[in-house]
Formats: structure tokens, sequence, C-alpha cells
């Protein structure tokens, strides 16, 4: 009899306690999800297949049902799982969104993991909804990721000099904040802001993303905090140093976008086939240069012999 694939739950955990990390790669537009499940599989690199709102509001990803259709023709599940990402309350153009439904729709499909994004609204109304959200996910056993702070960039309109919202250090999670969110909320994953910033979505999305760096210093206020998985998000345009040493200091998710739509968007009027192979080379260039995660799923999720 073959048992029970693990839940999204443990194999986080998993991966927060080896002081490794489970890379997820947003989908903008659907055929890019097979090329990113081949290229996890050809890396031997567990990883989330995620869709945020956005990408089907503001790119082509269709909706919740399409997504979850398409990842069942192409899913490997010794290396992927699939993740609902950013659902907002209040969304990048100050709307509110009707959170609860669309989540519940991936709940109800069988999502693995979903994330409520309520970092637009004060601590209590965040902590509220967020508390919502876990309740019902948890009833049907899914793992829910939420934010705490603002991780800029999904804005309309200008972002401030990033040295300057370094230095302030606006936005960045504060850790007592945290600590009382994670009580009340019983979340599993935070989502925090310690210095990284979302890939734009105007129409200057082509242009090469700021080159962002971390406060180690308030990921390590954070972590004793909460003592609950950290998810990096905007993680395309880090320097690597960053990257390696914010997973050494407990962070086990990291979010990539950016770095797979670009190429994508380049080459889709010219050939469709060479869009799909840039994805595919892109992601295993993200796996093996940028975040060191080859090989990861023999820790996180050894079902299948190399």
């Amino acid at each position: 009899m073959n048992s029970m694939p693990p839940r999204m739950s443990e194999l986080m955990l998993r991966a927060w306690r080896a002081r490794t990390a489970i890379p997820g790669f947003n989908i903008p537009y659907l055929p890019m999800m097979a090329p990113v499940v081949r290229a996890l599989r050809d890396a031997r690199c567990f990883g989330l297949i995620m869709v945020a709102r956005l990408e089907w509001t503001k790119f082509s990803s269709g909706g919740i049902g399409p997504i979850f259709d398409e990842y069942q023709k192409v899913k490997d599940e010794d290396f992927t799982r699939l993740h609902l990402d950013h659902v907002p309350v209040i969304d990048e153009d100050h709307l509110t969104v009707d959170y609860v439904g669309d989540i519940g729709e991936a709940v109800g499909l069988g999502y693995d993991s979903v994330m409520v994004d309520a970092s637009r609204l004060p601590l209590e109304e965040n902590i509220a909804a967020t508390k919502r959200i876990v309740d019902m996910a948890h009833a049907k056993g899914v793992a829910v990721e939420a934010e705490l702070g603002a991780v800029l960039g999904h804005e309309s309109g200008p972002m401030p000099p990033y040295e300057e919202l370094f230095a302030s250090g606006r936005g960045f999670t504060d850790p007592e904040e945290a600590r009382r969110f994670v009580q009340e909320t019983g979340v599993d994953w935070l989502s925090v802001a310690i210095g990284s910033v979302h890939g734009v979505i105007s129409e200057k999305r082509t242009e090469k993303k700021v080159q962002a760096r971390l406060s180690l210093e308030r990921l390590d206020a954070i972590r004793e905090a909460i003592n609950i998985t950290i998810v990096l998000h905007g993680g395309t345009g880090i320097r690597k140093e960053y990257i390696i040493d914010s997973i050494r200091h407990g962070v086990a998710k990291i979010n990539v976008a950016t770095a797979i739509r670009q190429p994508y968007e380049a080459l889709l009027q010219e050939s469709p086939e060479r869009a799909l192979e840039a994805v595919y080379a892109e992601t295993l260039r993200v796996i093996r240069e940028d975040l060191e995660l080859e090989g990861s799923a023999d820790i996180i999720h050894p079902s299948r012999p190399a």
C-alpha cells in the first residue's frame, strides 16, 4: 500500500529544520508551468509552483481553476506542490478583494497551501483576516502563509529610491508585532519585510530589478520572536550572499518571479518554443547558482532514488 505524500506543512518544517529552503516559482503564464516543473525535477530540487491573484488579473494565468487544472497535467509530487500566492485583502490598486472566496475556492480544489495578504491593513485587522483564513484552511489540512510588514514593489507608481527605503527600515517587520501576530493567528509561515522588493507590474516591468539587500539582524530578531517558518518574497535581484545567509538564518521559502518571467516575455513573440526553453534554463540557473539548492529534494522529500 502506498503511503500518503507528506503535507506541505511537514515539508516546510523539514526544510526549516535542515536550514535549507524551498523555492517558490511564480507562474504568470500557464505554459511556463511545465518547464519549471521539469527544471525542479532535473535539479532534484523540491519547489512550489505558485500563482498569485495579480497573475490572473494583470497577466494571463487564467484563474484559480485553470491553474489547478494545468498543475494536474504537469505535477511531480516528488518535487512539487501547488501554492496559492498573494491573495490580498486590499489589492495593489487599493480595491477590496473577495479574499475569503478566492482562498476558499483554492482550498476546496485541493491546493497544498495558500497565502492571505492583509499586510496593507492595520495590525489588528491583519490578525483578524489572517485568523479567519487559518481557521478555514486548517480545517482541510491546508497550510497558510501570511505577511506582516510591507514588501514593496506591487503598488502602482514609482518606488522611492531603494537605499533610502533600506536605511529608514520603512515597512520592515517588527519582531514584537510578529510574535503577537503568530500567537493570535496560528499561521504556519510568515512572509517578512527585511529589505527585499517585489518585481514591478507596471508598463516598465521589463526593466532590470533593483539589487536589494537584507537586514540579517532584523531577520534574527524576527526568528527568535516567532519560531516558525520565515518566507522571503522578492527573491530575484537580491545579492547572492544575502540569499545564502538568509537561509542559514532561518528563511525556508524563497519566492522567485521576475527572473523567470522576463526571459519568457522577451522571446514569446519571436518563438514560443524558445521562450519555454528560456524559462527552463533560467529556473535551473536560479536553483543551481543563485540559491544553491540542487539536490534539496533528497533532504526534504527523499522518496525517489537518485
